[in-house]
């Protein structure tokens, strides 16, 4: 997809978003649109010894059904930090690459940032570095109603529905011998390492 793309925010976005960023020119983050519930903007999904766990940071409420990505802020009442890097221990503390790469993001998940597009855009950057993928990432300044054009990926990626994004199968800590796909960027990180790149 080289030119330009259009992706909403994420926490740990899967593969498919990776890829997408390695193949395009210039990526365009969305801050502009209202929020919306119950998808990667805010959550993502790991492999543990129990099956896919999903890992969602709350987010304040109480600012109306209409508020902008870039204004959505982190709820810190609840314990998410400590429980989000205890199961990414409990998941990947086996794996290869863990030790590498844990500590750069336990620093960076436990800042405090204010705004949830904060948090997603550092972690994005840091992965980025992880997969040697340097490229333009920028903001939309205006909303922009879905296209549908080839390069709108906002509302593709999604937790509720398969892309059909296949990257290549690489061994996992709890896949026992079967492949599971569409989960989070940490996965396949910790399991591959500096070949990463590669799968997607």
């Amino acid at each position: 997809m080289p030119g330009e793309i259009l992706l909403s925010t994420a926490y740990f976005p899967t593969a498919e978003y990776f890829s997408l960023i390695k193949n395009a020119d210039t990526v365009f983050i969305e801050q502009e649109e209202n929020y919306i519930k119950q998808t990667y903007r805010n959550r993502c999904k790991i492999l543990t010894s129990n099956g896919i766990l999903s890992l969602s940071v709350p987010v304040m409420k109480g600012r109306g059904l209409k508020a902008q990505v870039k204004d959505i802020e982190i709820d810190y009442s609840k314990r998410w930090q400590q429980i989000h890097l205890r199961a990414m221990t409990s998941a990947y503390s086996r794996s290869p690459y863990f030790q590498f790469y844990s500590e750069h993001l336990e620093k960076i998940l436990l800042k405090n940032h204010r705004f949830l597009i904060d948090l997603n855009d550092e972690l994005l950057i840091r992965c980025l570095d992880f997969l040697n993928i340097n490229k333009c990432i920028l903001h939309t300044s205006i909303f922009q109603p879905d296209s549908g054009l080839p390069k709108d990926f906002r509302y593709r990626i999604s937790p509720k529905t398969g892309s059909g994004f296949a990257s290549w199968p690489y061994i996992q800590v709890f896949g026992n011998n079967k492949f599971i796909p569409d989960l989070s960027i940490l996965d396949l990180v910790f399991n591959m390492g500096p070949q990463a790149t590669d799968y997607i």
